[in-house]
Order: structure tokens, then sequence, then C-alpha cells
């Protein structure tokens, strides 16, 4: 079932597969649109974001996105709101995944990419007016902002601060090759993209647990007939029988 949201869409595709769509700016309101209570149904912002993640009901998510990105505030929130997504979470681009789009993108577990996507990483930028002190402030303050979204790059991909710094002040633009040798996606993209990852990932575990049933069901045979009570009781115990 489709539900569409002010800000992007919900697809449940089964019991255990829901889709969220990031397909626009990623920004909150601005003034003149709260002023007028206008709907902009590209924009994706947090505080949306929350109350609409708190409707997925499945094991599964997938995350796809398309956009050149938006505001830093915005993206680190969104991010930290799918971490804590207590199922298991993928990311893939659709298109684009640019700037906050990009921290956005690796918030996934897995993190694929196509061959026809593009991710780009850069600093955090502002416009600045005033004297000489207000300038020097503001790239001392982007500095800062800037900060978490290379520790995010960092910690996800493996590459070292120095490298990611030196990518996000070259403005890079990464291809599905480069972006899968640098950390950025864990897999491309291949016939049935992310959905059949998601397959994979349930017959895997519904393999692991018959694994371990039938492994289960021979020790405790094993230990009916061929051991001592207080061997018997202690198998009982290890095995929760």
């Amino acid at each position: 079932m489709r539900e569409k949201n002010k800000y992007f869409q919900f697809v449940k595709l089964d019991d255990t597969v829901t889709e969220l769509y990031i397909y626009g700016d990623i920004r909150k309101p601005d003034l003149i649109e709260r002023w007028l209570d206008l709907d902009d149904e590209t924009r994706v912002d947090a505080y949306s974001f929350k109350d609409a993640l708190k409707e997925v009901d499945t094991p599964n998510l997938l995350v796809r996105i398309n956009s050149m990105g938006g505001s830093v505030s915005e993206g680190l929130a969104i991010y930290s709101l799918l971490s804590d997504f207590p199922g298991n979470l993928i990311t893939q681009v659709d298109g684009f995944a640019c700037s906050a789009a990009s921290v956005i993108f690796m918030a996934g577990k897995e993190r694929i990419m196509p061959k026809s996507g593009l991710i780009m990483i850069h600093n955090a930028w502002m416009e600045a007016t005033g004297d000489s002190n207000d300038l020097r402030k503001a790239a001392d303050d982007l500095e800062i902002i800037t900060k978490p979204s290379v520790n995010i790059y960092v910690s996800k991909t493996g590459l070292s601060e120095e490298e990611v710094k030196a990518m996000m002040d070259k403005e890079t633009w990464m291809d599905y090759k480069l972006a899968f040798e640098k950390g950025f996606a864990t897999s491309i993209q291949s016939e049935n993209d992310a959905e059949q990852s998601i397959k994979d990932i349930n017959s895997y575990i519904r393999n692991l647990v018959n694994e371990n049933f039938k492994l289960k069901k021979e020790i405790e045979n094993l230990t009916m007939t061929n051991t001592s009570k207080e061997t018997k009781d202690s198998w009982k115990s290890f095995l929760n029988l």
C-alpha cells in the first residue's frame, strides 16, 4: 500500500519490507512557507521524518534517496533517527545523494549504489557578512559544523580523517566504482537490488534458525540416551529445555 506524506512517500511492500523515498531538498519550511502554511511535497525535514518513521512496522526498511542535499542540521538529525531504527536498514541511491543527503545515505547497514547513481561530499558552507572578525568566526564555525559529517564518513568507510577531509575540500563526486572502492557504498546494485538483498538476509536468518534448531534436537536426543542424570540436567539447563 502506498501512503503519501507531505514530504516523502512510504511503500509497504509486504509485512517484512517498507520503502521510504527521500526525493527532495532536505530542509525545514522557510518563513514564507510557515507564514502562508504552504506545503512543498519535495521537502524533507527531520521533525516530520521522525513522525513518519514511527509508522514503519516492518523489520526491514529500505530508504531510497534522490536529493541534492540541503540543511546540515536536518541531515544530521535524519541520520540519527535512521541510525536508531531497530530493524534492518538499507539505503540506496536512486539518482543523486549529495551533501546532506550523502550523510543520510551513510546511515544504512547496507548501502547500495546503482551504476547510474552519484554521491557528492563537500564542506558545509554558508553566506556571511560583517567585518574581518565576523568572517574569521564564520570560517571557524564552518569547520565545526562540518566535523560531524567528517566523523560519520570516517566511521562508516574506514578511511582516515585526513583523506575524508581532502575529499570534502575538493567537493568530490563519486560514481558507483569510486563509492564502493572508498567504502561509502557497501554493494553495487544488481538484478533485484535492495529487495533481493533483504530476501537473502531473511533467507539466511531462517536457515540459521533451522540449523540451530536441528542441532539443539540432536544434542537433546544424545544427552537423553547416553549420559547420567546430572549431565542430562546440565545440558537441559544449557539448552533451556
